[in-house]
């Protein structure tokens, strides 16, 4: 058999492109080598925080400022041996990570209905459930997509109450409504935990155990040359930018690294409910709970995902497929291009994640130590301050799921699904559609019907302090269908909104909403001015 010429060519093309990739891999393990070297000269510059420590009311090891371990060499390499792994398979990986042809729908039994676990009921003793179980929350984000600085948790979403406070309300009164001892878990990152543990401080008298574990300190890279762009450990000055934490699929390593994970199963903890810290809805489920710990051990779930339906909002969000016999979560990232518009379909993928999982601690620890979770990179492009392009290599906590035996989803009730990234969402949870109880809030029994308004505030609203600074107080929205605000915007005191309202202010023009007006199905636009005489 002879060989084309295309053949030597691909040949060629495929020796020359292992030589590059080799160099590249080369190159980045001299450049962290060089990091590290720099470590312990910048170990006193910065305090920030990187300690992979836990607090608890007990027991409290903070670090103090300019001894915090942002350099701790040990630490370091640890996310610098994360951080090989990782770029390793970014360079073998081209292109797409799924196979189209390939991707089925879930069998229908993989996908149960929260009705039908429900229907189960609960054990006599719910206690002994909940006593082997913990709850993490993802608490690595900032608040600055809302105007906020500092954790994004620490921002008051509802009667002065933050998303931490929240948190720490619902376990508290699980905790003593069922004489339980469920812990909560922080997953903070390099920007949120030095101002996480001082807040922490305030709860030490409730009834909820704390810790937290960092998330791994990655290095940016840059997108020419594929090399990072830190020039020492340090996090400051010309290394401000030069520094991410990986995405929450870090979830696993950092929280191994941590020794937190040995801790917990050490004290007969055997699930975590992990959630994103602004998902107002992500509370323990006990129905869900008592399905996990019913299973025959040799059946035991070792993961569910918590999915809902699909409304043209959630087009982005990841969904369950079948591919190659496992269960996977396909991101929007992992489409072909051409595909995209049939992933956001409605129709074919009728489901989306919600980011609530149930995960088993010991298969955790076995899969980690077993190198065997294979986690799709999520590959985002940055373009920092100064114009320069870097590259952010990143995972999903979710896309572990095909590595976990005997893996679920279960179809939730919407209700379980309420984040708040922007102001339109904060007026939701602010307003009278619902109602909060002990930390937890439900859609209030007033409003007729179960879904959610369409809320879309402009830009003048995006910051959390102007948009508190244009209302006296919050609208009366039980029987709001869609709401649209642009301009210069302001609400009176006990503004009623019904229907669809529509309000726009043009460019230069103002509009004032007068106190008490009621507004249904209504369209308002020009200038409403209304002044002190």
């Amino acid at each position: 058999m002879s060989l084309t010429v295309a053949d030597l060519t691909r040949g060629a093309m495929t020796e020359f492109q292992e030589k590059l990739r080799q160099q590249h891999e080369e190159s980045m393990h001299r450049e962290l080598e060089a990091l590290l070297s720099t470590a312990n000269k910048v170990e006193a510059e910065s305090p920030v925080g990187h300690a992979n420590t836990w607090y608890t009311r007990s027991v409290t090891r903070v670090w103090p400022v300019g001894e915090l371990q942002v350099n701790n060499p040990e630490i370091s390499r640890k996310d610098f041996d994360g951080f090989k792994k990782i770029f390793h398979r970014f360079l073998q990986v081209k292109g797409p990570s799924v196979d189209w042809p390939k991707i089925n729908r879930p069998p229908e039994e993989s996908i149960q209905p929260y009705e039908k676990i429900r229907a189960k009921g609960l054990p006599d003793n719910i206690t002994a459930c909940l006593n082997k179980l913990a709850v993490v929350k993802l608490n690595g984000g900032l608040g600055t997509s809302m105007g906020c600085k500092g954790p994004k948790s620490l921002i008051s979403v509802r009667n002065e109450n933050t998303f931490l406070d929240l948190t720490v309300q619902q376990i508290e009164h699980l905790n003593k409504t069922f004489s339980a001892d469920v812990p909560l878990v922080l997953m903070n990152s390099f920007n949120t935990d030095e101002e996480t543990k001082k807040i922490l401080q305030k709860y030490k008298h409730h009834r909820v155990n704390i810790h937290t574990f960092n998330q791994s300190r990655y290095p940016r890279i840059n997108k020419e040359s594929l090399l990072p762009i830190a020039s020492n450990m340090g996090m400051s000055g010309e290394n401000a930018e030069a520094w991410y934490p990986p995405g929450h699929g870090d979830i696993y390593a950092s929280f191994y690294n941590s020794g937190l994970l040995d801790k917990l199963i050490a004290e007969g903890k055997e699930y975590i409910f992990v959630s994103n810290i602004d998902n107002l809805g992500a509370t323990v489920d006990l129905f869900i709970l008592q399905h996990l710990m019913s299973q025959p051990a040799d059946r035991r779930c070792e993961f569910i995902m918590e999915v809902t339906d699909k409304t043209r909002a959630d087009v982005k969000g990841g969904t369950l497929i079948q591919y190659e016999d496992h269960l996977r979560l396909l991101e929007i990232a992992q489409v072909p291009k051409a595909h995209v518009d049939e992933f956001k379909s409605v129709t074919k993928f009728k489901i989306f994640n919600t980011n609530n999982l149930w995960i088993s601690l010991p298969a955790i620890k076995r899969l980690h130590e077993k190198n065997a979770m294979d986690l799709e990179i999520i590959v985002n492009p940055k373009t920092l301050d100064g114009g320069l392009n870097v590259i952010q290599l990143e995972t999903a906590v979710g896309a572990a799921i095909k590595s976990f035996d005997n893996a679920l989803g279960v179809n939730v009730p919407r209700s379980r699904f309420l984040p708040v990234k922007t102001s339109s969402d904060l007026l939701l949870v602010m307003s009278n559609l619902y109602s909060l109880d002990a930390g937890s809030l439900t859609m209030s029994k007033k409003r007729e019907f179960p879904t959610t308004p369409h809320v879309k505030l402009g830009s003048s609203f995006t910051k959390v302090q102007e948009f508190l600074a244009r209302f006296e107080n919050i609208p009366d929205m039980l029987e709001l269908d869609h709401l649209t605000v642009s301009g210069d915007v302001t609400f009176g005191k006990n503004v009623s909104l019904k229907g669809t309202v529509i309000i726009i202010a043009n460019h230069g023009d103002r509009i004032d909403i007068p106190a008490g007006a009621m507004l249904e199905n209504k369209i308002v636009s020009g200038n409403l001015r209304i002044l002190d005489h």
